[in-house]
């Protein structure tokens, strides 16, 4: 590229989301973290009308998600997926499409793994098997997003609905792959043959932590940096934030398209092979994690920054892991920590609105 062409790109190239309320450090964090302590406020006022404590729930969160070793080992661990698939996230939105088919890229990814796993181990050393499943899973996480990426790219058709379907097809099909072509015969549950333990990514430091969360930092800080620091992540922010002034520059706005979708589903994909490389070792019919929609709100809060998001993530890992055990503790729905998530998109949205409003204000 030459030298004309990079100033003309970084002419056109958006600022960070947000303009120029988000240059201010206070207005940042005030954006940042008035939706999560309103939704944290309204689920306690749920909690009272519930007749629980909200204190007692919260801080049965903090005890047995951050404060207790074992709890901390397991909100590293749960971290894993969330910042590999909110690494996928950030390179869609950043170019200002919207990659809505997580969950059938991550399941059907985590399929083909927990199948391809146990037959490659036979014939080759550990550390060759999970190269080879990661790349796999990244190739079936791109392909499973393809036909989404040449209707938007060709026709135009809106990304949401075709990757939403896409999504809804690839849990029917992975569930089909699982009871059907990868089952375990030696099992009466549907499931796919189990790796051992042994054969899985290597635990660090005698803990149960898995060397995921290694791979998951890695990708998410180079993704940080492909998008903030080179030519192509400029080219997919000119896109995202303005199609024709991207045609205008020349630049190929159809593949860059497809190589956008290919390269989020990809590390989406990644995502689901690392949690069974890690965790689990095998597919049970059935099993979905529905991980897709709960990282969108923290790519959303860190304001598509790759860097900022490990904090969200962390903080959205300690609510699921001591949430599950503060569920049990005090009396409510295990999953209550979905209405936080709820919560958080819903003040997400209003807190997004005002600023939108305030700044339309001030400009007039």
């Amino acid at each position: 590229m030459s030298l004309a062409s990079e100033t003309q790109l970084e002419t056109l190239a958006p600022h960070r989301p947000g303009g120029k309320f988000v240059r201010s450090a206070g207005g940042a964090m005030l954006r940042i973290l008035l939706p999560v302590l309103l939704a944290l406020l309204v689920g306690g006022i749920i909690l009272l009308a519930l007749g629980k404590s909200p204190f007692a729930y919260y801080s049965y969160v903090l005890d047995r998600g951050l404060f207790n070793w074992i709890g901390f080992q397991a909100t590293l661990t749960r971290m894993v997926p969330l910042l590999l698939m909110a690494a996928g996230l950030i390179v869609a939105f950043r170019a200002g499409i919207w990659n809505l088919g997580g969950d059938g890229q991550f399941l059907l990814a985590a399929v083909i793994t927990a199948a391809l796993a146990p037959a490659l181990i036979q014939v080759m050393p550990r550390s060759l098997m999970i190269v080879c499943c990661i790349v796999v899973s990244v190739a079936v996480g791109a392909i499973w997003a393809l036909l989404p990426a040449l209707l938007k790219a060709r026709y135009g058709v809106n990304e949401i609905i075709t990757s939403l379907m896409m999504s809804f097809l690839g849990i029917s099909f992975a569930n089909v792959l699982v009871k059907l072509v990868f089952r375990d015969p030696t099992t009466t549950v549907p499931q796919t043959p189990d790796l051992p333990v042994e054969d899985r990514l290597p635990r660090l430091f005698d803990t149960t932590v898995h060397a995921g969360i290694l791979i998951a930092l890695v990708v998410i800080v180079l993704v940080h940096l492909m998008m903030t620091r080179t030519s192509f992540g400029l080219k997919l922010q000119i896109v995202g934030a303005n199609p024709r002034a991207a045609v205008h520059a020349g630049l190929n706005v159809a593949w860059l398209t497809v190589a956008t979708f290919a390269l989020s589903a990809g590390l989406i994909g990644m995502a689901g092979s690392v949690e069974i490389l890690g965790v689990w070792g095998t597919v049970r019919a059935d099993w979905n994690p529905a991980y897709g929609m709960i990282v969108v709100p923290l790519v959303f809060l860190a304001r598509f920054n790759g860097i900022g998001v490990i904090g969200f993530t962390l903080f959205f890992a300690v609510l699921m892991i001591g949430g599950e055990s503060a569920a049990r503790r005090i009396g409510v729905p295990q999953h209550y920590v979905l209405v936080l998530v709820a919560l958080l998109l819903l003040f997400l949205a209003l807190v997004e609105y005002l600023d939108q409003r305030w700044r339309k204000r001030v400009k007039d």
